[in-house]
């Protein structure tokens, strides 16, 4: 497999991870600090199987991590799995500076336009 296809395979799992709100939230909770499976479910007003779910997915995603510790099962984020998903992003940002650069010229014409001319700038007679 290319790594091409590894990449977009990685972004692809990413954004599955990111696309509900629950698992998005569960990510800014564990960007605070490391939780077992028990301490997110206190989070929150759903099952623990569902909370499960959520954290295999996220955890597929590589957008976080699990280790044991003794009984417990410790759920950390994984910011370089997000690298994935700001990756394909990143392609675009050219096209939104391209796109700001050309706005704030058009609006810097703009004002000047709407600038009355000073005495020393106008033309006598």
């Amino acid at each position: 497999m290319s790594s091409m296809a590894t990449t977009s395979d990685q972004a692809q799992a990413a954004f599955r991870a990111l696309a509900d709100p629950t698992r998005r939230d569960i990510l800014f909770r564990l960007s605070d600090r490391d939780m077992t499976i028990g301490e997110v479910v206190d989070q929150y007003e759903i099952t623990r199987a569902a909370v499960k779910k959520h954290l295999i997915i996220l955890e597929d995603g590589g957008l976080i991590s699990v280790r044991s510790n003794g009984r417990e099962r410790i759920n950390q984020l994984e910011p370089l799995g997000l690298k994935y998903a700001a990756d394909w992003f990143d392609h675009f940002n050219h096209f939104w500076s391209e796109r700001l650069e050309k706005l704030k010229s058009v609006v810097e014409k703009t004002e000047e336009k709407k600038q009355p001319k000073r005495k020393s700038e106008r033309k006598t007679p």
